[in-house]
């Protein structure tokens, strides 16, 4: 039986869809209708983290979401064209400023780059990651959502996927999170950002179906 899709944007109008809102929106960005995608251009020293091991605040990334309380998984193709370390892009989960998740890869100059996942629980951060050769390829990503579970994987070519991070929420069982696209750059900017598409489909409550 197939998944009831929550959301399917594929980036074909000149506008966005009413369902799309932005948090912290990039002075620079537009809709490619030649090619259907979103186009993002990072502003200067945005990124979000909470105070483990840097000791400091930020949560001014750019963040383009829906929001729902229902089991889900999202899922996105991107491509990067990055400038600056920790130039990253991917998907975001988000309860509140000191709970949430994002799933990026975020690129290192001159080296490998580094594949992962930020998640935070009540206002502390912790980053886990692998080393990837990035040759500036598309990238997928999808996060799914079952009760108070997340569940991260990335895959090059959408059909076969790779475990990231299997990760808790501190969140009510049921409790409404905004999902969705983001982009930031660190330490510069003017990272330009391709998003494919953007698709939510509601799961059960099985975390089997976060296999599938």
């Amino acid at each position: 039986m197939g998944k009831n899709v929550i959301i399917n944007e594929y980036f074909e109008s000149g506008r966005l869809s009413d369902y799309l809102v932005w948090f912290c929106e990039p002075k620079e960005w537009f809709i490619d209708k030649h090619s259907s995608q979103l186009v993002v251009k990072t502003d200067e020293n945005t990124d979000f983290w909470k105070k483990t091991h840097y000791g400091f605040e930020i949560d001014n990334g750019h963040f383009l979401y829906t929001e729902t309380s229902k089991n889900f998984r999202i899922t996105t193709k991107v491509k990067t064209r990055p400038k600056s370390k920790y130039d990253q892009a991917g998907l975001m989960l988000r309860f509140s400023e000191d709970i949430w998740i994002k799933t990026s890869l975020e690129y290192i100059p001159n080296g490998l780059s580094k594949l992962g996942a930020v998640v935070t629980n009540h206002g502390y951060s912790d980053w886990s990651t692998q080393s990837v050769n990035y040759n500036f390829e598309y990238l997928y990503f999808r996060i799914s959502r079952i009760g108070q579970n997340a569940y991260v994987d990335f895959s090059f070519d959408g059909g076969e996927w790779h475990q990231i991070r299997i990760a808790h929420l501190d969140i009510p069982e049921h409790s409404s999170v905004k999902m969705g696209l983001y982009a930031c750059s660190p330490q510069g900017k003017h990272q330009e950002v391709r998003f494919d598409f953007i698709k939510v489909e509601e799961l059960s409550h099985d975390p089997q179906e976060a296999y599938l």
